[in-house]
């Protein structure tokens, strides 16, 4: 029932599998004593060349010379260590590494942090030894560097600073047992590694999850998440016609709504499952059954959505409506300054999401079969009426900014609004990118789908340029250096918009721009107050957030304020009433 909160691998026995464990074959096909590695490198007790290399008290180079010096004194013979550790160590690593890596992911997936102890494992010209991505790791420290040879306890502290955790919250993985008595004495939870795959099942129930199976963007399945699978693989079985002796597996996309997404794997079939549960979060509320609808007509019509497989609306099953989807493997950027991209690639991602943009709002209603989807007029009055009911349904205390807004936003509705289909809540994080190129091979998050105003989802989708980059509730660009990073300024991106679709950006902008992060202030709101009913919101989020978003809210109110204000004639000043001025 401990909560633990970090993961630290040792680096030589639980990445790398210890050296002279896999010497046996190699000495046979290299015509060298049998034995000769083993001995080499374990004789010398506490001092032995494999002991010291453990505890980072020789590079991997030092580790060599020595290594190769000690096998010549035992066989007479002169023994291409060298190669056998680049050789053999690296096809053994084949079999270890995947399996330690894929835990690695699982562990950050949940939210936990993990540590790399390393030894600096450089040979020669050759490049790092270890081809593993360090971004699994949230730390590395390498102990040579640091000047700190396991078990001083002092590369344990440090590993635990940096990481910011206290001893107890911590687990080490290590083939050392004087390493483990080390991190013991401090406190720490300790794993010895001898079977790369027993260690791993006894890292599990430590930490109640599981370690293998892991898909991006994905966790394993929350407590009081879980559904029937053996009722979901008799559907799966019926509905497409395949059957399969692997048993079903479940995991959840990280994107917490009330619409909860599971990854299912079916066989060999990667799918995922919507599922609508109660209560909604949005002022429309989910509905399965009709997002399904309009993925299909949006596929139809060739808006890249993900493929949809079938809908469910028997609640016997699963207790609600879900529908399936094929899962569309791809990028997702939860961060907009796209840090994963090249800086040469990102004003080209920032382009192919406002030519996606524009393909929605360009589609033929009657063509895509969608001019059902909702009224025709009046969208922007009906979503501030019901955004202002939402937000009265979670308020909590008394928020200036969004008391003035909503007095604000119904005096300057557009006089005019066009009408296409629109998104809802389009973002860069609501995009599935091709992993090599700035394509788009999927747009996500469809449930608040509607007909309205397109310049409402243009606002949306600009709000980031306007947040900061520290805010933990949604990171933005404000004050970042866009044309260092490579990315168009919010100006630039929604002309690139305007230029795709042949219109002027209108006047009263900064209106949308109002509603936009009035809209968000209410969503952060809500979060707000499911986390003080016990149900924390997903993400790094503040109680002062929604209060902070409001705010920026009534700038943009203030501007569209002095931009009407100066547009009327002198006459028309004073038969205006007082209280429609913003500020």
């Amino acid at each position: 029932g401990f909560s633990y909160k970090a993961v630290i691998f040792e680096e030589s026995g639980v990445l790398l599998p210890a050296p002279h464990r896999t010497a046996t074959d190699w000495e046979a096909q290299s015509c060298i004593p049998a034995g000769t590695i083993q001995q080499a490198a374990l004789s010398g007790g506490e001092n032995s060349l494999s002991l010291q290399f453990s505890r980072g008290e020789l590079t991997a180079v030092e580790f060599l010379q020595e290594l190769g010096q000690q096998c010549f004194e035992i066989a007479n013979v002169r023994v291409p260590v060298h190669s056998f550790l680049w050789d053999l160590i690296r096809s053994e690593m084949i079999k270890q590494l995947p399996i330690m890596a894929e835990a690695a992911q699982c562990i950050r997936a949940e939210g936990l942090k993990t540590a790399l102890l390393s030894h600096n494992l450089c040979l020669r010209d050759e490049g790092k030894f270890l081809p593993l991505d360090q971004q699994h790791f949230d730390v590395v420290v390498e102990s040579h560097q640091e000047g700190m040879p396991r078990p001083d306890p002092g590369i344990y502290k440090l590993c635990l600073e940096r990481l910011g955790v206290q001893p107890q919250e911590s687990i080490l993985l290590d083939s050392s047992s004087q390493n483990l008595k080390a991190a013991a004495q401090l406190g720490m939870k300790t794993v010895k590694v001898d079977d790369p795959e027993a260690a791993l099942k006894e890292l599990e129930t430590h930490l109640g999850f599981p370690l293998q199976g892991f898909v991006p963007y994905t966790h394993s399945v929350r407590p009081g998440m879980e559904i029937p699978k053996d009722r979901l693989q008799k559907y799966l079985e019926d509905v497409l016609g395949a059957h399969t002796t692997a048993p079903l597996e479940l995991r959840q996309f990280d994107h917490g709504d009330s619409t909860r997404s599971y990854l299912v794997k079916f066989g060999g079939r990667l799918l995922v499952l919507k599922k609508e549960e109660e209560p909604p979060d949005g002022p429309s509320g989910p509905s399965v059954p009709r997002e399904y609808r309009v993925l299909k007509a949006l596929a139809e019509a060739g808006v890249p959505v993900p493929p949809v497989l079938a809908l469910c609306e028997d609640r016997s099953i699963l207790g609600t409506p879900f529908f399936l989807l094929e899962h569309c493997a791809g990028h997702i950027h939860h961060a907009v300054s796209l840090p994963a991209v090249p800086p040469r690639r990102r004003r080209a991602c920032y382009g192919a999401m406002a030519n996606v943009l524009a393909r929605i709002h360009s589609l033929d209603l009657g063509v895509a079969k969608l001019q059902d989807l909702g009224e025709h007029g009046n969208y922007i009055q009906q979503q501030v009426e019901a955004w202002t009911k939402q937000y009265r349904a979670v308020e909590t205390h008394l928020i200036p900014a969004m008391e003035r807004l909503i007095q604000w936003l119904p005096l300057h509705f557009p006089e005019s609004q066009r009408t296409t289909v629109v998104h809802g809540d389009f973002r860069m994080d609501h995009l599935v990118f091709h992993p090599d190129r700035p394509e788009i091979l999927a747009v996500l998050g469809w449930k608040f789908a509607t007909l309205g105003d397109p310049m409402c989802d243009l606002a949306n989708n600009c709000m980031s340029f306007f947040l900061p980059a520290h805010f933990g509730a949604r990171r933005g660009l404000r004050k970042c250096d866009l044309g260092h990073l490579g990315i168009p300024t919010a100006e630039e991106y929604s002309q690139m918009y305007c230029g795709l679709m042949g219109v002027e950006r209108p006047e009263n902008w900064n209106f949308y721009l109002a509603f936009a992060f009035f809209r968000l202030a209410v969503v952060l709101q809500g979060h707000h107050r499911g986390s003080l009913a016990g149900r924390p919101a997903p993400g790094d989020s503040s109680p002062k957030d929604a209060e902070f978003v409001a705010e920026l809210a009534w700038d943009f109110a203030i501007k569209e304020g002095f931009r009407v204000f100066e547009s009327l004639p002198p006459t028309k000043l004073l038969a205006r009433h007082s209280s429609t001025w913003a500020g």
